[in-house]
């Protein structure tokens, strides 16, 4: 049996060139199904003038031009262009972060180019490319054998039937495809998975010439279920709809009446509609999901599904492996016990001839080509100690590998010497069952337990050693050879920085850690211990794990955070106790035993790095860089997401009352008119990008992650958040309403009313903003919190407020007076005004005695 290199070399295969490859990309496209296109500008622009809002402000300019006012009509035509490109930028970033999580997302494959392997996204994958797969690998095309070992592959997905099927490779690599189904053909299909084995294949299909492609026209018509998150914005969105069609209804009638001029009326009703209609809030959702979905794609934490995103702020539970997501997975090998004595490794430059025949047994029990963090560094520790010595066979032959099993923690690799005269088994493994395979007396495995556990209590993971002679006819069962015990190895696996700080910031914000291992009882304490894991010196065991009933281990895990000689498939039962305790739960998982445990978790966290595909799949979020810091990470970009989604939310519901009030009040109430469509139009350029970009941008709260996790069922629009935004929309309503009474009584001409009542809008609305970028930090101290968007849209309202009160051509479209100084200080004081007593309620809310209120 030769290893992969061995077999690339044998083969003569380097596989294409770059060139080569770029060019098959070119001619055939990329290898990915037909799905949803990228919308083209125009398809961009087609939808946006089609919505509701665009559609009343085309009729508001042709009722201007059927009147005969083309000042008016062709301002409204330059506001709705300003909006449209507002529109189009949102969009078009939207649709950039998307295509880059799509890339990130893109299933990987391991192809052969230019003699070196290399990892790239399935979709880059050409014909004629040598694709290398593995256990847990996705075939990315439709392929041919070229060398295989053991490859059994799952073809449920085409065929139906669950059942592995075994391949065998070929000579003949253009004979035609059959179909997919049956054991010992030479092909694998795209989208199928590797359940065990090794293969090297040729791409001869890709994209929709693929068996998937065939069926790929139904997948496209596959729809996902809505989040909670968008049902509740979807509800909004009809409420309000029908409150403005209901309040269109109104006003055009009860101003027609009054006044008898029913065109002016009409434009009334729409501004009042433009005024209500809830465009933004979808619009927010599509926004803030996508680029913080690609703002924690630059944190390191792949999101697959937006659900995800908003799951993350409700883990109450946070369960990680060790080794590479609390460790660095980059093990060293520390400690050697051979012949009742120890050595560690450190404390001697030369390798003592005693310990020479744990490393070559060991080195024997690994991989030829180790992906193992361990046999990598025992591999390279023989090659440094014993390179010059007969202690390593490069030219000794595999025959037969026996696989590591639930039921017994260990591999044997039976060798053949080039003379055929030998065959040498080796064997390492978890020290108890290497005991147990070199059935050992209860004295002499007391004795190399005992040493185990002085290991593992310095934290190092520990795995015993064996040997035995074999006879021509290899027994099914490793257990069956004649073992003799050689010795152990202790690898140390740093923990990885700012695991600590981590973990106590997990804490903070009310989540429970949970450290899994496949390691010794007290390696996994000793690296809780150096992590600030709460109640790290206790744990339990695989072992005790499968001997407790569910009632028994749900009574148990509220105390254990440490959970070791975890077998993958005991990671579901430790899920669902949890769940059972009504926990939201996060787990971590890398292997294809892994999944079960992912798709059951709240959110199942991949890891990018070392994990299959199928974990992958089977999980809400990829950890790119297998980090566990990146996952507290995760969780702070989530909370934050989902805070300025709700301040947002807030904005909007808050800065449409004023709005909507004033165009139905003014009717109501028979006062002269202060909102006219091309009003309206002036605050939607700056309600959309404030509510889009502005708030999209901000930081996350001081204390976002010094909290207690979210009610998964909390929705956006709390009793709280109803409350506040409501009381602010009032508030800046009725000061709004006074300012312009107060003008109109004293006076003033209907059009300098107009302008200081539509000033003291526009104010408050910034106010507004400016109010509601924290509900804990006042405007002032959110200050220091860099937001470029936020100055740029404050200066562009107040330099357009600014013109349009004082250049006549202005003045006559906005429908202005001139106003004074004192008229501008007045509307600027009482748009603070507006917002002063929530700045108030941030203050005293601080104060434990109104806390609760607040």
């Amino acid at each position: 049996m030769q290893s992969v290199t061995e077999t690339l070399a044998s083969l003569k295969l380097t596989g294409l060139s770059d060139y080569e490859a770029e060019s098959r990309l070119a001619k055939y496209g990329f290898n990915e199904l037909e799905g949803e296109k990228t919308k083209t500008i125009f398809h961009l622009l087609f939808g946006i003038i089609f919505e509701p809002i665009f559609i009343l402000l085309i009729s508001c300019g042709a009722i201007y031009l059927i009147l005969g006012d083309w000042h008016e009509a062709l301002m409204l035509l330059g506001f709705v262009c300003i909006v449209i490109g507002i529109t189009l930028y949102q969009e078009k970033k939207t649709q950039h972060a998307v295509d880059a999580l799509r890339d990130l997302s893109s299933p990987r494959a391991l192809v052969l180019r230019e003699g070196e392997a290399k990892r790239i996204a399935g979709k880059e994958v050409v014909i004629d490319d040598i694709v290398i797969v593995t256990e847990g690998d996705r075939i990315p095309a439709d392929c041919v054998l070229i060398d295989c070992s053991n490859l059994c592959i799952d073809e449920s997905l085409l065929t139906g039937e669950s059942v592995p099927v075994k391949k065998i490779h070929t000579k003949d690599l253009n004979q035609n495809f059959q179909p997919p189904g049956g054991d010992d053909l030479p092909f694998v299909y795209s989208g199928t998975l590797v359940v065990s084995g090794i293969g090297i294949a040729q791409v001869k299909r890709t994209a929709m010439k693929t068996e998937m492609g065939a069926i790929g026209k139904s997948l496209k018509e596959v729809k996902e279920e809505k989040s909670l998150l968008e049902k509740e914005t979807d509800s909004l969105v009809k409420k309000f709809t029908i409150a403005a069609i209901l309040l269109f209804v109104i006003v055009v009638l009860v101003y027609g009446f009054i006044h008898n001029n029913w065109i002016e009326s009409l434009l009334t009703g729409i501004t009042l509609a433009m005024s209500i209609l809830p465009e933004e809030f979808p619009v927010v959702l599509t926004v803030f999901l996508a680029i913080g979905a690609w703002r924690m794609s630059r944190k390191k934490v792949l999101a697959r599904k937006n659900t995800a995103i908003q799951s993350l702020g409700s883990a109450t539970v946070l369960c990680s492996d060790k080794t590479g997501t609390i460790t660095l997975n980059k093990m060293t090998l520390r400690t050697l016990y051979a012949n009742d004595s120890s050595l560690w490794i450190s404390q001697t430059s030369g390798m003592p001839s005693e310990f020479h025949e744990v490393i070559e047994y060991g080195v024997l029990a690994s991989q030829k080509e180790p992906f193992d963090p361990m046999e990598k560094a025992l591999t390279e520790m023989g090659a440094h100690s014993l390179g010059h010595t007969h202690h390593i066979h490069k030219n000794w032959t595999l025959l037969k590998e026996y696989p590591l099993c639930p039921t017994l923690l260990s591999v044997s690799h039976v060798w053949d010497s080039p003379d055929k005269k030998e065959h040498i088994v080796a064997a390492k493994g978890a020290p108890e069952s290497i005991a147990e395979l070199c059935h050992l007396s209860e004295n002499e495995k007391e004795k190399i337990l005992k040493k185990a556990a002085e290991f593992s209590k310095d934290g190092l993971r520990v795995i015993g050693v064996a040997k035995a002679d074999s006879s021509k006819v290899l027994p099914e069962n490793q257990h069956d050879f004649k073992f003799n015990f050689v010795g152990l190895l202790g690898f140390e696996d740093p923990v990885r920085p700012g695991i600590a700080s981590a973990v106590k910031e997990c804490y903070n914000a009310g989540i429970r850690v949970i450290m899994i291992t496949g390691d010794f009882p007290a390696t996994a304490s000793n690296i809780a211990k150096q992590i600030g894991l709460n109640n790290y010196d206790k744990h339990i065991s695989g072992h005790e794990l499968s001997t407790m009933s569910d009632d028994e281990l749900r009574k148990r895990i509220d105390e254990v955070n440490v959970f070791a000689r975890i077998m993958p498939e005991q990671k579901l039962r430790i899920v669902k106790a949890l769940k059972a305790k009504g926990e939201i739960v996060a787990m971590t998982g890398d292997g294809v035993n892994d999944a079960p445990a992912l798709k059951a978790a709240h959110i199942g966290i991949a890891m990018g790095q070392r994990g299959t595909d199928v974990a992958r799949e089977a999980s809400s979020l990829v950890i790119l860089d297998d980090d566990f810091v990146s996952i507290v990470n995760g969780i702070k970009m989530g909370r934050r997401i989902f805070d300025n989604i709700r301040k947002a939310m807030s904005y909007i519901l808050a800065v449409h009352i004023p709005i909507a009030g004033v165009a139905l009040v003014t009717v109501l109430l028979d006062w002269p008119l202060i909102l006219l469509p091309v009003h309206v139009l002036f605050l939607e350029l700056i309600i959309d990008p404030a509510c889009s970009i502005v708030f999209e941008a901000e930081n996350e709260e001081k204390n976002v992650m010094h909290r207690p996790p979210r009610n998964p069922k909390e929705k956006i629009f709390n009793k709280k958040t109803v409350i506040f935004s409501a009381l602010q929309g009032i508030i800046a309503l009725a000061i709004v309403l006074f300012v312009f009474y107060y003008k109109i009584s004293s006076g003033a001409s209907e059009d300098v009313a107009r302008a200081i009542g539509f000033s003291t809008l526009i104010l408050a609305n910034l106010c507004l903003i400016l109010t509601n970028r924290s509900w804990s930090l006042n405007m002032f101290e959110t200050f220091k919190d860099k937001n470029p968007y936020l100055w740029f849209i404050i200066a562009g309202a107040v330099v357009v407020l600014v013109l349009a009160l004082n250049i006549p051509f202005l003045q006559g479209v906005f429908k202005f007076g001139q106003l004074t100084i004192f008229d501008f200080a007045l509307a600027l004081f009482a748009a603070g005004l507006s917002v002063s007593w929530f700045e108030i309620i941030k203050f005293l809310s601080k104060k434990k005695w109104i806390a609760s209120l607040t």
